[in-house]
């Protein structure tokens, strides 16, 4: 078998691959060697996943050539890399809803779903960590789950170049390491790992060998270990980052939003139940509640933004009225927004383009319809606005939303309910898959936000972006809140202990 110091197992010379208007990658070179978790870093549409789906066959290249062990490799088609030992774990899943977690492993491996895949499944997901029902609805699962199927389905196809796109971006600290053993015996097994991300401690953890994109050309090579997050983030946006840090431990604003014994019985009898949810969130004041992916925030999201309605309605405060019966139309205009954590499909609709997407929910807070009808100016105004605000790279407001980096998507998403300048925003997962410069700017905008009065709610299962930012903090496990902490009173590890089932912390006011 080939070591780590033979030829690459997987060269990239001179890669060149455009869109209508983009020049995705430019010239770009990369090496992987046998045993290498290399990191391929960048902004968001600095042409990360562009390059990694040439090197799985979903795209071909303009210009350039792969080679694989010193052979010239043409792909046409994702067939062709599995065939070779290239899998592929996507930022954006590919997963049919509908379909079980087996049903949708065995289409991916070419394998029938019977109790052998049922078994294969149970014992790969358990040697790494990565805990799944086969038999759950697809449906069913949040995102963090979903993500664990993406993992397992490659793992089962043995393979020797593993891709990976963002793949800790919804998982748990713990999971992330658990998933970092896992990674880590691969490479001394001699597979390969490209691994893309925004978190640069991470990189720096787990990467033996960076490269560096910035606007679709190569910049930089380094060894993560070497280097300081913030040096890694100077070389991928070109200059220096500023991280987030709380505005103030003490807030004096008054209560805007609450929740008040908020329970809510699950559809079947997957979905998840709240019990009895007890929350409160001041004007000026930004709060944190953590949790493990599949502990009810996607339900929790649901009935606060009115896409779930609940009952009695006394279940739901804002600004002084109960609002439990009201629609999301409704709660939107008296000035609650939200953020849900799925961007693609749920926050956007892929196939609209910006402007139509700006109009979804712009229009019950801005002027965007007129006489009854749409005004296409006022739209195409409001997109280009969020895009010049939140430094979206697309093509302008025409561009189609599954256009979008996964990025470039969250900070448009995101930029789109912060200038309806609501009281209340309520956002889930606020910088997944963004990198350290659009995270940093995304941040700035929440903090200028309560600034200027509004109240904030995280949803997040990144803590140090929690303990960044919030001023109070919980966890959500199992359908149940948490005591709220002021977040200068704990650490993240006694957060961790709330997002395990832990309801107070002893020695804690």
């Amino acid at each position: 078998m080939l070591t780590p110091g033979d030829c690459p197992r997987v060269s990239m010379r001179s890669i060149t691959k455009a869109y209508p208007g983009v020049l995705a990658n430019d010239n770009v070179d990369l090496d992987i060697r046998v045993g290498e978790i290399h990191a391929l870093l960048g902004e968001n549409g600095a042409g990360k996943s562009t390059l990694a789906k040439v090197l799985y066959g979903l795209l071909q290249p303009d210009a350039g050539e792969l080679h694989w062990l010193g052979k010239r490799l043409t792909l046409s088609n994702p067939l062709q890399a599995r065939k070779i030992g290239i899998s592929m774990v996507f930022q954006h899943f590919s997963l049919f809803e509908s379909l079980t977690v087996m049903e949708n492993i065995a289409l991916g491996v070419a394998a029938p779903a019977n109790d052998t895949l049922r078994r294969r499944i149970n014992e790969v997901s358990a040697h790494y960590g990565l805990l799944i029902d086969p038999d759950r609805d697809v449906f069913s699962l949040g995102v963090g789950e979903r993500q664990r199927i993406e993992i397992v389905r490659c793992l089962l196809q043995e393979p020797k170049l593993l891709i990976m796109d963002e793949p800790t971006s919804v998982l748990t600290p713990q999971e992330v390491d658990d998933l970092f053993v896992t990674l880590k015996r691969l490479a001394r097994e001699g597979v390969s790992i490209l691994y893309i991300s925004h978190k640069l401690d991470e990189i720096r953890q787990l990467c033996d060998a960076a490269t560096v994109l910035r606007g679709g050309k190569k910049v930089a090579t380094a060894i993560p270990r070497q280097e300081s997050a913030a040096s890694l983030a100077a070389l991928m946006i070109g200059e220096d980052v500023q991280p987030a840090t709380r505005l103030s431990d003490t807030v004096s604003g008054s209560p805007v939003f609450a929740l008040n014994d908020l329970s809510v019985l699950g559809g079947s009898h997957q979905a998840l139940s709240l019990q009895g949810l007890n929350l409160t969130v001041h004007a000026g004041e930004i709060v944190g509640i953590a949790g493990v992916a599949g502990n009810g925030q996607d339900e929790l999201l649901s009935v606060i933004a009115g896409e779930l309605r609940v009952y009695p309605e006394s279940m739901i405060w804002l600004k002084g009225e109960m609002i439990a019966h009201w629609s999301a139309g409704q709660r939107r205009r008296y000035g609650l927004c939200s953020v849900p954590e799925e961007r693609l499909g749920h926050a956007a609709v892929p196939t609209m383009t910006l402007s139509e997407n700006t109009l979804l929910t712009g229009f019950h807070r801005q002027p965007l319809c007129a006489a009854g009808l749409v005004a296409r100016t006022r739209c195409k105004q409001a997109a280009q606005r969020i895009i010049e605000s939140f430094s979206v790279q697309c093509d302008g407001p025409a561009s189609l939303a599954t256009s979008l980096s996964g990025g470039n998507l969250q900070k448009f998403v995101v930029g789109r309910e912060m200038l309806q300048s609501p009281d209340v925003l309520v956002v889930s997962q606020p910088t997944w898959g963004v990198d350290a410069g659009a995270a940093a700017a995304i941040h700035k905008a929440l903090q200028n936000m309560v600034k200027a009065g509004a109240a904030v709610l995280i949803v997040s299962q990144d803590l140090d972006e929690l303990m960044a930012l919030s001023n109070r903090i919980g966890a959500l496990c199992a359908g149940r809140l948490s005591s709220f902490y002021p977040t200068q009173d704990v650490n993240a590890q006694q957060v961790g202990q709330l997002m395990g089932g832990q309801s107070t912390l002893d020695g804690v006011a």
